[in-house]
Parts: structure tokens; sequence; C-alpha cells
């Protein structure tokens, strides 16, 4: 275990634990759980990985084609009635390709304004946030975001909607197999002629989704993408998205509300205080996929998570 300037490290019933006060995060010096994402005479039973997920790390892409995220000392303000507004204050944290890596904290604390500055939609006052060790300065075909919602164009079909970004660049001619695989990816073969006014709102949200994997992102951007829909079609994309990261093999962002969510789909949690935001802790979750809510070291981290933004379970 490494131990880190100014962050406490402990273990808490079988995960581990960094956190602190304005902690920056290295993503290292985590701890695994036991007989979880072992090789083979290390001991345990670990399960036994979905195809497509490397053997060595739980859940993990085998091809990890995702970008290295980096944000070094981020400082964000916004003006309000003449007066600086902090929103983001001394940042910093590392991704590693391939992670999934959920963003947790109150409302308004500045979790979209992070994801805005990894997007290149928006620039921060100070520090610095890099894509693969380039700093990032404007928006990139290779860092793409899903919004909450779907924005489709009523007037185009779900592949023209998908096609969309091709388009833009000018390369859906050579490159228009992959509209058809990203919709087969996503179960919308069917509905590839079809209008948004037609979808569900899960089948619209796919849509979305797809739009975004067909320019086969480095870093897919998810600003509360689930937050609009129904409890039963919520767990349902919660799933799709984890099959999706383990085909793509993309580094993903998350900004959730839902702490179960946080914890089903990523590998790692960063929790954030109020606004101006601070790291607060940085909690691996090192669990194989698939996953199951009720798994007690599951439901030991909701409390620690919860008991960290100040509420009771």
């Amino acid at each position: 275990m490494v131990r880190l300037p100014g962050v406490a490290t402990r273990r808490v019933k079988g995960l581990s634990r960094r956190a602190s006060a304005g902690a920056r995060s290295t993503g290292s010096g985590r701890v695994s759980l036991p007989g979880v994402g072992r090789t083979p005479g290390q001991g345990g039973s670990p399960a036994l990985p979905q195809q497509g997920v490397d053997r060595s790390t739980p859940g993990r892409p085998r091809e990890q084609r995702g970008a290295s995220v980096s944000l070094r000392q981020v400082r964000r303000a916004f003006e309000l009635k003449g007066e600086p507004l902090p929103v983001l204050d001394d940042i910093s944290f590392e991704v590693s390709p391939g992670e999934f890596v959920a963003l947790l904290g109150p409302s308004g604390c500045g979790k979209s304004t992070l994801l805005r500055l990894v997007a290149g939609l928006d620039l921060p006052d100070g520090g610095e946030v890099l894509a693969n060790g380039e700093q990032v300065t404007a928006p990139d075909p290779s860092r793409v975001v899903v919004f909450q919602d779907p924005s489709l164009f009523p007037w185009r079909t779900v592949q023209g909607n998908v096609s969309l970004g091709l388009e833009a660049r000018g390369v859906l001619a050579t490159h228009r197999s992959r509209v058809t695989e990203v919709l087969d990816l996503v179960g919308l073969t069917d509905f590839a002629d079809a209008h948004p006014h037609h979808l569900s709102g899960g089948m619209a949200q796919r849509t979305a989704l797809a739009r975004a994997l067909v320019n086969d992102p480095e870093v897919l951007i998810l600003d509360e993408p689930l937050g609009q829909l129904d409890s039963l079609t919520r767990l349902a994309m919660q799933a799709e998205l984890v099959g999706l990261w383990q085909r793509e093999g993309f580094t993903g962002l998350l900004v959730t509300h839902d702490v179960e969510e946080a914890l089903f789909l990523s590998t790692r949690v960063l929790v954030f205080g109020p606004r101006p935001a601070r790291l607060l802790a940085d909690l691996p979750v090192d669990l194989p996929f698939p996953r199951h809510r009720d798994d007690p070291r599951l439901q030991q981290t909701r409390r620690e998570v919860l008991g960290l933004l100040g509420y009771q379970d």
C-alpha cells in the first residue's frame, strides 16, 4: 500500500479507503477485496468474468483503448451578481485508461462543471486538465458527452441521429458500417428507421449512447444519463452500460446522485463535498462483474458514502 501525503488510508471491512478533506488521488495504493480478482495460485475463488473481460482485473475490458484523464489543482469560479462564485477548489485526481469512475456529491457542487472541463466545453481558471498527457483546451471527438436528456432531432430517424457525428466530420461515407455496428450493440437494429416519437425513454437514451459510441470515444462522459428513466428501465440500462464499457474499452466518467448506481457501475467512486467542491474520498470498488445489489460489501460501502455525504442509512 502506498501512503499519500495528507491522505488517510485504512481498510474498512474488506474495502480499501482513502479519505480526507481536499484529498488528491493518484490512483495508486488500492487494496483488492480478499478472494476477488486474484490470478491462479493466489488462492480464493473469484467469480469468472464475462466474455470480453480481462481475467487479471475484475470486470476490466480486455482491450483498453480508453485515455487517461488527469486533473491537477483545478479551480473554476463563475460570476454571480458581480461577485465570484467558486465552484471547484483545487481538484486533483488521476483516472487510468479503461477505468469507470463515478462522481458523487451534493447537488450544485460542481460535478457537471468538472465533466465540462474534461470534455473541453469549458476551461479552468487555474490548474490543468489533461487527456493522455495533453492539455484539454477544446472539444474533441475522442471525448464525448452523454447528457440526461437524449436531445434527439425529431425529424431524423434513429439511424440519422446516430450518424450525426460522423456526418458532421465528413466521414460518414467511409464509416457507415460503424453506424450499423453500434445500433446492433445497443439493440436498436430493428428501430433504425424509427423516429424519436416512436421510442420509449430507454430506447431514446440508447440512441444517445449509440450516437456517442459511433465516434469510438476514448473517454465517455456521462452526465446523469439515466436520471429521467423509470426505475425498472434505469436498472436495465445500468446493466447495459456495464456491458458497453466492457466491450468497447473506453474510459468512463459518470456523474450520478444515485449511490447504488455509482457502486454498481464503477471501478472507483470519487466523493465531493459541497460547493466549492473538494475531493473528500476516493473509494475503489474492486468487485467483479456482474455485481449483485445485495452484496454486503456494496451495502457497507453505500453506508460509508452516505456517511461522507452527511446522511444516515
